[in-house]
């Protein structure tokens, strides 16, 4: 687990390294301090020698200005080496993450994805940063202040030994305690985030139905397990101060009683006392500081520990050692394919698929809802892997293409149209990167998008806010068809993708398809016959088996679900048209 996270430091060794070399240096130059101060009150002060003063007093600044130094140092390479490592992490497991198929990204979902390239990222950048600069000046601080107390007077300097285990029991219970809340915390975090992007992802849904109150107070739900865990955690934590200032002010008094005898027989000195003290305060800091390491490791540890299930999440769908890298045309075959899931044979969603479609043709799908329909065409470009029998696309079995290369060959328009933030012309290039404005023209005046979008006061240059939330969605729709277009694709697949289209924009459509890509192999998933029954052949799916393919009329003839879908929709534009 800490390879994976170490391997992340990268480029940033050497502040990583500087900055407990520095905190290194600073640490000796406070534990020498006190020796000068010493030296300075029993040698210049109670002696009344002037030029021991002076002597002792430059030695004094010089070693506070070198301390002060060290430490502004120390302080800008562990900022330096923190955000570096944090930045090199979220790099990390985001590239991590575009590597997962859809079965991995159902198994985290998006919410605990972004919770964990976010705010668990930061929990361990601070815990990185404290672990370079002071998880080193701690220790050594509390090693090297009790050797020079001890050189003072180590009957004295006996007294830190004695606090020691306790403290250590202490801070174990605290992080056993401590470690499955904070775990806890964190899964509500995924539930919290999930809430949010629902709610402002559905914003105008939510205002519609007039929802607001239910949501405010499912979001205030989840908001309040958050607070009553952290609350419980921080009042466990709160044990930590108390059982420090216990330990501290138990010292404090111990020193002063036996220091003050002991001046008093004459055995110490005073500046050997004030050395004393202030070594004592730099070995409780010391301990405050460890203490402090403890938690924040205890807080880390379960940000650490969800970070590394990302980055040790193999994807399902990996490329073959040699892969195939040209897709030759886009004939495809299903051959007894089944599909689940969960991987489950017992649980298929579709179920001994047989079907060949031909380079060129048009296919058309239909099939109720929960008929597998998106699954079927989700399995060409291998977004999920068959469970059962082979695909093939241009006659060879898709597992054996190079990835890159089978996606390249296929365009498709899920179900649910996404565009990105950014121009038209930018979410068009997601088709074609080095796509010229004659083709996005082109690209869009096939998919009945060009005279709408020369509406738009700034033309293709228009600003698409996140999600196309500025669209219609008809207009999202034509513009997600348009990009997939400029893909030249070998196979194009639309996912219901015209549903919010008018039917006479859609024959436009269905036209300019069978005019302009008659090479390409197109399959479109619709619910309107309208949108299939020009296809070549159509398929109807009914609950993952294919029930019947053919034509419009030998399906009219032959197909009981067929039948019923188009009879109930004429008599539906029957009825509109009275």
């Amino acid at each position: 687990m800490l390879k994976n996270l170490l391997g992340c430091v990268g480029e940033y060794k050497r502040p990583s390294l500087l900055a407990p070399l520095t905190v290194t240096l600073e640490v000796i130059l406070e534990v020498i301090i006190p020796l000068l101060m010493a030296s300075l009150i029993d040698k210049g002060i109670s002696a009344g020698n002037m030029n021991q003063i002076l002597y002792y007093g430059i030695l004094l600044v010089i070693a506070a200005m070198a301390s002060l130094t060290c430490g502004a140092l120390s302080g800008n390479f562990a900022a330096v080496a923190s955000s570096g490592f944090a930045k090199n992490l979220r790099k990390k497991m985001f590239y991590r993450v575009q590597d997962f198929s859809f079965t991995n990204i159902d198994h985290f979902s998006a919410s605990s994805l972004v919770t964990r390239l976010t705010t668990d990222v930061t929990n361990v950048q601070m815990a990185y940063q404290m672990i370079i600069r002071i998880a080193v000046r701690a220790p050594i601080m509390l090693i090297s202040a009790f050797v020079m107390a001890c050189r003072i007077n180590v009957r004295l300097a006996s007294i830190f030994l004695a606090i020691i285990p306790f403290l250590g029991v202490i801070l174990g219970v605290i992080i056993k305690i401590a470690h499955p809340i904070f775990m806890r915390v964190f899964k509500t975090y995924d539930k919290l985030n999930n809430v949010v992007q629902e709610n402002v992802r559905g914003i105008r849904v939510v205002k519609s139905f007039v929802r607001e109150d239910f949501e405010e107070a499912k979001f205030k739900g989840i908001s309040g397990e958050i607070y009553r865990d952290f609350t419980k955690v921080e009042k466990i934590l709160a044990f930590n101060g108390p059982s420090m200032q216990f330990c501290v002010y138990t010292c404090m008094l111990l020193v002063s009683w036996i220091g003050a005898h002991r001046i008093v027989a004459g055995n110490m000195t005073t500046g050997e006392l004030t050395s004393m003290f202030t070594y004592i305060m730099q070995i409780l800091m010391s301990l405050m500081m460890l203490s402090m390491i403890f938690v924040m490791i205890t807080m880390s540890r379960a940000a650490i520990e969800r970070i590394n299930e990302v980055l040790v999440e193999q994807p399902d769908i990996a490329d073959v050692s040699d892969p195939v890298m040209e897709v030759p045309n886009g004939e495809i075959c299903f051959d007894h394919v089944s599909f689940s899931y969960s991987g489950d044979k017992n649980k298929l969603c579709l179920k001994n698929i047989n079907l060949k479609i031909a380079s060129g043709e048009t296919v058309g799908i239909i099939g109720g809802t929960g008929s597998a329909k998106s699954t079927l065409v989700q399995l060409i470009p291998r977004l999920y892997d068959v469970t059962e029998g082979t695909l093939t696309v241009g006659g060879i079995d898709v597992r054996n293409y190079d990835m890159k290369a089978l996606r390249d060959a296929v365009s498709m328009v899920l179900q649910k149209n996404v565009l990105f933030s950014g121009t038209i012309k930018e979410n068009l290039r997601w088709g074609s990167e080095n796509a010229t404005d004659e083709e996005m023209i082109h690209a869009c005046r096939l998919a009945q998008a060009d005279e709408f979008i020369r509406t738009f006061p700034d033309g293709y240059d228009t600003h698409i806010e996140q999600g196309g939330a500025n669209v219609s969605g008809g207009q999202k729709q034509r513009i997600c068809i348009a990009r997939a277009l400029l893909k030249k694709p070998k196979i194009l697949i639309l996912d219901d993708s015209t549903s919010a289209v008018d039917t006479r924009t859609d024959a436009l459509i269905q036209e300019a398809f069978a005019k302009e890509i008659p090479n390409t192999t197109k399959l479109i998933i619709a619910q309107r016959i309208s949108s299939v029954q020009n296809a070549d052949k159509i398929i109807v799916l009914d609950n993952g088996r294919i029930e019947s393919v053919g034509s419009h009329e030998e399906l009219l003839a032959s197909s009981h679900i067929y039948q019923e879908v188009y009879y109930s929709q004429v008599k539906g534009e029957s009825d509109d048209a009275r």
